[in-house]
């Protein structure tokens, strides 16, 4: 949650370029931060803008943690479904 707030903060302050203005949904920066935090789910936002400088860096990050709270998530179900 303090992820998805942070980035969320982040990019309504600072919302990354549209690549097809014309093509591009409306932004909103939740949407955007949790396209960026749940791998397996698009919500559209994150193929539809291009962050730049040091926003580009927060989308890194965010992607990263979003990849390895999946994998834990992942990693503790599958090890209470094992138990069982």
């Amino acid at each position: 949650m303090a992820l998805l707030v942070c980035g969320a903060l982040f990019f309504g302050l600072h919302p990354p370029v549209p690549l097809e203005a014309a093509k591009a949904p409306e932004f909103n920066p939740v949407f955007y931060t949790l396209d960026l935090l749940v791998p397996i789910i698009t919500f559209g936002q994150e193929g539809a803008f291009a962050p730049r400088g040091s926003a580009q860096w927060l989308v890194y990050g965010l992607t990263a943690a979003g990849w390895v709270l999946a994998t834990t998530v992942t990693a503790g179900v599958s090890r209470a479904i094992s138990r069982q």
